[in-house]
């Protein structure tokens, strides 16, 4: 989903030298999946540091800087976040720097540093996770839910309880989250085994943004029940034919059409 004014190129030679300067100073958020790929983060980190209040001189950052060559682009971003971690050394101050940088891919730091910061509960991630859930940039969001679907895999049911007051949500971002953030495949995560093989827990937070307004929502629980349908085409079915005979919403519609695309017609 794009959500920001500026058009991004389609190719990484393609990016003018002053935007990719912009971004790798930390002066410009990217724009699409093109740009996230060709910032430097050898450039970004030390910037962004330097910026929340950080010496970029620290250890930790140092030496995560000198293994980001090693790394395959998500191992990166995860290894500047336990970077930042440790440097950052429960500084609230700087913490909340970082959270509300101009750069996308330091927010998309800060909201790793729920996800990977020790001794927190499910719900204390949950609740600290929500500014990124809710961020304007699309990047941030799906940083969000990959941040703490480690912690989601460890509880699922609990998880299921916490998200469903999120489905009722204003802001079409949060209630995508509970959707996206609970999905039995998903996409770059782990697996939710207990869901891909028994998916009728899921069904009431399902339920409820069945007739969600907005495409962004419908997409993810489309999604949602196309990756259950893999194991469980019978549930999926059933689910998408009760949702039809009872709404005639569009909406409702449209996800169940999605939903059934990889299932042989009956």
């Amino acid at each position: 989903m794009r959500d920001l004014a500026r058009k991004g190129a389609r190719r990484m030679a393609d990016i003018p030298p002053e935007v990719l300067r912009a971004i790798n100073l930390g002066q410009m958020p990217t724009v699409n999946l093109v740009e996230f790929l060709a910032a430097d983060l050898s450039q970004l980190l030390p910037a962004v540091s330097a910026q929340i209040g950080l010496d970029p001189r620290h250890p930790a950052l140092r030496e995560t800087a000198a293994r980001l060559p090693a790394l395959k682009p998500m191992q990166r971003h995860r290894a500047i976040a336990a970077g930042l971690l440790a440097a950052i050394d429960g500084d609230s101050a700087i913490e909340a720097r970082l959270a509300g940088h101009v750069s996308d891919l330091a927010r998309q730091w800060a909201a790793m540093l729920v996800g990977i910061r020790p001794g927190q509960s499910l719900e204390n991630r949950l609740l600290q996770i929500r500014p990124f859930a809710a961020d304007p940039h699309f990047g941030v969001r799906e940083m969000a839910w990959m941040a703490v679907r480690d912690a989601v895999a460890d509880d699922v049911a609990g998880a299921l309880i916490l998200l469903q007051p999120w489905t009722a949500e204003a802001d079409p971002n949060l209630r995508r989250f509970a959707s996206e953030v609970t999905r039995p495949r998903g996409v770059w995560c782990a697996h939710l085994e207990a869901l891909k093989q028994t998916p009728e827990p899921g069904q009431a937070l399902l339920h409820a943004l069945r007739t969600a307004p907005s495409r962004y929502v419908q997409d993810s629980v489309a999604n949602w029940l196309n990756d259950a349908a893999k194991s469980r085409p019978d549930w999926v079915r059933r689910v998408c034919a009760a949702w039809l005979a009872e709404s005639n919403q569009p909406a409702t519609a449209y996800i169940c059409k999605r939903a059934l695309r990889s299932l042989p017609a009956t």
